[in-house]
């Protein structure tokens, strides 16, 4: 029976692909993935599917087709932090399926300010939301995936509108490609700058800076 292998790619930069990640993708007959993640492995002629409005069918393809063709999900960050996993896990079985973790944004901006993550609550406004600010509340150290709707300028906002002191954040736009930025700032200041990309933000008590 022939795996469909779910596979985290990382933060986008393809240098941040694990290298069973690579081997498992040239080993494929088809790749399913956005644009973004596909586009790195063009070179290697594969049938290719692009993710958008279409999971439905997406998922009668592989269905029809993982007996005769071996068949890879490529989904960006990590395969265990909001990622698609779960809605695939809804169409086969456990056996069915082979996960491959990759390296998570969040985890990569850490990395980049030598935080650890292991006690910060982590959540993501990235096409949901929840009372970010009550976790600002609980928490000395929280981490967030952004959108453009709650973006890191609306989350600085938001802090100075609900008085929430002590704080500094650091912004990591464009984590792992060569036009990165990651800035540092205290919410006043993150709220008057220019509008930022797909983002994922850092909020701690300023006293342990």
């Amino acid at each position: 029976m022939n795996k469909v292998y779910v596979l985290g790619m990382g933060p986008g930069s393809k240098e941040y692909i694990l290298p069973i990640t690579t081997k498992i993708i040239k080993a494929c007959d088809v790749l399913i993935g956005g644009k973004r993640n596909l586009q790195y492995f063009e070179e290697l002629n594969k049938e290719t599917l692009y993710i958008g409005a279409n999971l439905g069918d997406l998922i009668q393809y592989t269905k029809e087709n993982k007996e005769c063709k071996k068949i890879a999900y490529l989904l960006s960050g990590d395969t265990g932090f909001y990622s698609m996993l779960n809605f695939l896990k809804k169409h086969f079985e456990k056996d069915e399926l082979e996960v491959i973790p990759g390296i998570s944004s969040y985890q990569y901006l850490a990395a980049k300010i030598g935080e650890s993550w292991h006690d910060a609550y982590i959540g993501s406004l990235h096409g949901r939301t929840f009372d970010f600010i009550e976790m600002l509340k609980k928490h000395e150290k929280v981490i967030l995936l952004t959108d453009y709707k709650y973006s890191p300028k609306e989350i600085a906002r938001r802090m100075v509108e609900h008085k929430i002191d002590g704080k500094i954040m650091f912004v990591g736009e464009n984590l792992s490609y060569a036009n990165e930025k990651i800035i540092k700032g205290k919410p006043e200041e993150i709220m008057d700058m220019p509008d930022f990309g797909m983002s994922v933000v850092v909020i701690k008590d300023e006293m342990e800076i």
